[in-house]
């Protein structure tokens, strides 16, 4: 199949080309001419699932004929030499015995990590493990680490490390799958030193990045049959610059060069010593744009030689071939960015031809695939759904999420409202009442439910073994106790599948259904066989550790997609084609991602120790880049801003568009002006497809109902709403509309007002009889009673007892002083009276109402915001007023007709103060007189319910701006009367 070779064999394509199809296309022409099973006889050892299954279609779409032995460099292991080797330990018992050890080193010094980190870093300190067996890394040489000039925290690191080492070093009775891989190599490459195999072997598709990859390339290159093909190779770059990597790849202690896209292959080169000249083309088939790949060749130059741009730049032929399928869309936001993308692969779609987005942007690939939805066009996206974010993943961590932090509302509906929840029988009648138990939770405010809490609704009896149900399941508090793992899983599962089943059944096989609960049924049960590594932990370190485990998993269980409209990440980019690719999210941090951060060794320890560099990942993606934009046609895109914040293009863009800027020769600046106004009309398209349709704006709303329809009894609250607001009364009264609270009942300065309330209505109240008991001690004791007893959130119980602190001695001075000549007879009781001139009730609800040694009634009303001013309650705030007149009309039962001496508002906010009412101005039959002239002027049919009509503010809201459409309209607007039937 070879030519004889004094040399390593390394082929290679250029990028661009469609590495599958040309790996195919060079095999069938090496072979030509040769008996059919010549073919069977290759080996080829890929690094992708993907790729081989590509290659395989490729094959078959050739027509019958014999496969090559297609494996992968993961499973190039000789079954033999694996059943020789002990069975490798579960990457999730190694998992749980390092997080016993990092338990140990929080526990030491809690100043590393949170408790809740404890997983991550199993998990980062595992991967770390496997990649010193992957790179050949003993444990010696990190203990020869010489952290003298570093800071404490890496010498603190490096000292865990050395304990970890120790207590993982190789078993050779349970060595972790890392090292069964590369001793299973290592056999198998030695037996072809000694006997090389004589069949082709060909390593394809990897540029060498790992160790295991690495070794394999260069022992199967130095093989009589054997060769390696490289992806993405430039044969642009002059040989100096090859020189200049090569020099990088020496010089181990510059630790530079890694982030060029051809550091590898220079890498590589260096070890079988032969130069960039000695790499021959694997088919004649050009790039689809040499033009183009030569001006991205120099664009990415290493940054030693970028002043060579001056020099070779020039050189270049005119770039309008190479810039004439090169599209370059700057988006304002991603939302514009992922429409365009949209717009344009529905256009492929249109087309028949085959288009990919390329990134690892998974925001900008959920935004397109949400965008395609409209059209009914489901994208190929080689990525499967986290199992975290399965409909079965979402489950089961809220379970176990509510069992560690204990049911809240929100929490408590979620589950109930869940598509798995109660999935068995009588599900109709689960979501009734769900339904209205939350409407129940949001106006009782209820932030944690208990059975006694809901026992109050009005269904509990008729609804008892449904709430009995979710009594024993999901309103069960939790448990700071620790346990064991099994118990744990075993307590989560229980729940979860009852959970499912619901109250009239026992059927959970909903949960476990398709494949992406068959997958959660696989992490469950994979936790339970290794439950025993795992030691005792609490039920908030089980929820970490399952979240952990969960989000490691991958489901793939899609309707049938698009076949010509594609996803890729950057890996599957690597061997697949396409007629359009996108290059999408071409900003800095997404492309190339930022470097994970390690918590136990920096840069210059792992350069030492010989692992692989942060560099190592930038290096592999501008290799996917350079390789990407050698397409057919390309596309690249990017946002100028963040959700957040302004963005930086990508290095290698900001690289491409400044050569060209410095081209004026090669007609760079009119390219890059082409390039971009070809991205800009995408923007306009896909501005003017969401522009939306012109509707003149709402006019101030007036509404006039018909009398019969109008409210005949109101609150004091409500007439001082009518005052200011009559548009909010006609939606309370007549729409019968009201604002619908959160599920989440939080403290607001609402709640707090109703609870001082109560603090000081039971303490005047039981004191009422006993004027000695008026004291500092007493009221801060019924203070303390009422807060214990009525507010959940123990934070804002200290604010709140601090708050009635606060004025708890002025109150009490003055409330000595009012008890001298009064003694307190109504509290919290509501009045009424019917007015003379119309068929209307006014109601009005008494905080406290004294009565004086002169038989004389003394009203007051508690304010726990600011008291209004006798000027605003001559005009609109006349609840004491309305409250005052009421009991000279005799509309409190409990009390006899009777002159009002005063009435004032107590303000309990600051310092405390007291505002008194203006009687003498607004004596009662005045106000009485007021509200039967402003009550018979809403009996008048054309009086209409004006919106906003004296507010106080103009900022004030109003619960019903949003239906007066508030905001397209203003104060100074004239309103609209609309007359309804």
């Amino acid at each position: 199949m070879f030519e004889p070779s004094s040399k390593p064999r390394l082929f290679a394509l250029p990028p661009g080309a469609d590495f599958a199809e040309e790996l195919v296309r060079g095999l069938k022409s090496r072979l030509a001419g040769q008996p059919p099973e010549a073919m069977a006889k290759v080996e080829l050892i890929l690094n992708t699932r993907r790729m081989q299954r590509r290659i395989e279609t490729i094959f078959d779409s050739h027509g019958a004929g014999f496969l090559p032995r297609i494996r992968l460099i993961t499973d190039i292991a000789d079954p033999v030499d694996l059943a020789r080797l002990p069975k490798p330990v579960p990457a999730l018992r190694r998992q749980l015995e390092l997080a016993e050890l990092v338990k140990g080193l929080i526990a030491a010094d809690p100043s590393i990590a949170p408790r809740s980190a404890v997983y991550d870093l199993a998990q980062s300190l595992n991967a770390l493990l496997d990649e010193m067996q992957a790179e050949g890394v003993a444990p010696d040489d990190i203990r020869a680490l010489d952290v003298t000039d570093q800071s404490g925290h890496w010498e603190r690191a490096l000292r865990f490390l050395n304990i970890v080492t120790q207590y993982v070093d190789p078993d050779p009775e349970s060595p972790d799958a890392a090292t069964v891989k590369r001793l299973a190599l290592e056999q198998r490459l030695q037996r072809w030193t000694h006997t090389p195999p004589d069949h082709p072997v060909i390593v394809a598709g990897s540029t060498g990045s790992r160790g295991l990859a690495f070794r394999l390339m260069t022992a199967v290159s130095r093989l009589p049959n054997g060769a390696v093909v490289l992806p993405g190779f430039d044969v642009d770059m002059p040989d100096h610059v090859w020189d200049t990597l090569r020099g990088d790849v020496k010089n181990t202690e510059a630790m530079q060069g890694e982030d060029h896209p051809q550091f590898r292959f220079a890498r590589l080169m260096e070890t079988l010593d032969i130069r960039n000249s000695d790499v021959a083309a694997w088919t004649d088939t050009p790039p689809p744009c040499p033009e183009r790949n030569a001006l991205v060749s120099l664009s990415l130059r290493p940054a030693p030689v970028t002043d060579q741009w001056l020099e070779d730049g020039p050189r270049l032929p005119s770039l309008e071939n190479a810039i004439q399928s090169l599209t370059l869309l700057e988006a304002p936001h991603p939302r514009d960015e992922a429409r365009a993308i949209a717009l344009r692969l529905r256009h492929a779609a249109e087309d028949g031809v085959t288009a990919a987005l390329i990134t690892p942007d998974r925001m900008l690939t959920r935004r397109v695939t949400a965008m395609l939805d409209r059209w009914n066009i489901l994208p190929d996206d080689s990525a499967g759904t986290p199992a975290q974010l399965t409909a079965p993943g979402r489950f089961l961590r809220h379970v176990v999420r509510m069992q560690a932090q204990g049911p809240t509302a929100e929490a408590l509906l979620t589950i109930l409202k869940n598509p798995l929840c109660h999935s068995g029988a009588d599900r109709g009648q689960h979501l009734l009442w769900t339904a209205e138990l939350e409407l129940f939770i949001r106006d009782k405010g209820v932030p944690y439910p208990t059975l006694n809490r809901l026992k109050v609704w009005k269904k509990a009896e008729e609804a008892a073994d449904w709430l009995g149900w979710i009594e024993a399941h999901l309103l069960q508090p939790s448990t700071d106790g620790s346990k064991g793992l099994s118990d744990h899983i075993s307590h989560h599962l229980h729940h979860a599948e009852a959970i499912c089943a619901g109250s009239t059944s026992e059927d959970a096989s909903e949960l476990w259904a398709k494949e992406a609960g068959k997958t959660c049924r696989s992490v469950c049960d994979t936790l339970l066989e290794n439950a025993g590594f795992g030691g005792r932990m609490s039920v908030t370190d089980y929820a970490d550790l399952f979240d952990t485990v969960l989000r490691g998993e991958e489901v793939r269980d899609r309707d049938a997609p698009h076949p010509r409209i594609l996803i890729w990440g950057t890996i599957e980019a690597r061997v697949m084609g396409a007629d359009l690719v996108i290059l999408g999210g071409l900003n800095e941090q997404v492309w190339p991602s930022v470097p994970a951060a390690d918590p136990w060794l920096n840069r210059r320890l792992r350069q030492q120790a010989g692992l692989l560099l942060p560099e190592r990942r930038i290096g592999l993606s501008a290799h996917d880049f350079q390789q990407a934009i050698g397409a057919k046609e390309v596309w690249l895109t990017r946002a100028e801003r963040s959700d957040d914040a302004e963005t930086v293009p990508s290095r290698w863009l900001n690289r491409l568009t400044n050569l060209m800027h410095g081209l004026p020769g090669q007609g760079g600046r009119e390219a890059l002006k082409h390039m971009k106004a070809r991205g800009d009309h995408w923007l306009d398209l896909g501005k003017a497809l969401e522009e939306p349709m012109h509707q003149p704006l709402a006019r101030r709303p007036s509404p006039v109902p018909p009398v019969i329809a109008r409210p005949t009894e109101l609150s004091v609250t409500n007439i001082e709403r009518l005052i200011r607001d009559p548009y909010a009364i006609y939606a309370s009264k007549v729409l019968r509309l009201r604002m619908l609270n959160p599920i989440q009942h939080m403290p607001n300065p609402m709640a707090r007002g109703i609870l001082i309330h109560s603090v000081f209505e039971k303490f005047v109240s039981n004191t009422a009889k006993n004027p000695d008991a008026v004291t500092l001690d007493h009221l801060l004791e019924t203070a303390k009673t009422v807060l214990d007893d009525t507010v959940p959130w123990p934070a804002d119980r200290v604010q709140w007892r601090i708050r009635i602190e606060k004025i708890a001695r002025w109150f009490i001075e003055n409330e000595r002083a009012r008890r001298r000549d009064s003694q307190p007879v109504l509290f919290e009781k509501t009045g009424a009276i019917d007015l003379a001139n119309a068929p209307f009730r006014v109601t009005a609800k008494a905080d406290r109402i004294d009565i004086n040694t002169l038989g004389q009634a003394l009203v007051y009303d508690y304010k726990t915001g600011t008291a209004p001013s006798q000027e605003r309650q001559k005009a609109f705030d006349v609840q004491l007023l309305v409250t005052a007149a009421l009991v000279v009309e005799g509309g409190f039962k409990d009390i006899s007709p009777r002159g009002v001496a005063d009435a004032r508002y107590i303000s309990l906010s600051g310092e405390g103060n007291e505002v008194p009412a203006p009687l003498a101005d607004c004596p009662p039959e005045r106000v009485l007189a007021m509200l039967e002239t402003l009550i018979a002027a809403y009996r008048d049919p054309d009086m209409g319910y004006t919106a906003r009509n004296k507010m106080h503010k103009d900022s004030f809201g109003s619960d019903y701006d949003q239906l007066s459409r508030f905001g397209e309209w203003d104060v100074s607007d004239t309103a609209q009367k609309v007359f309804l039937s």
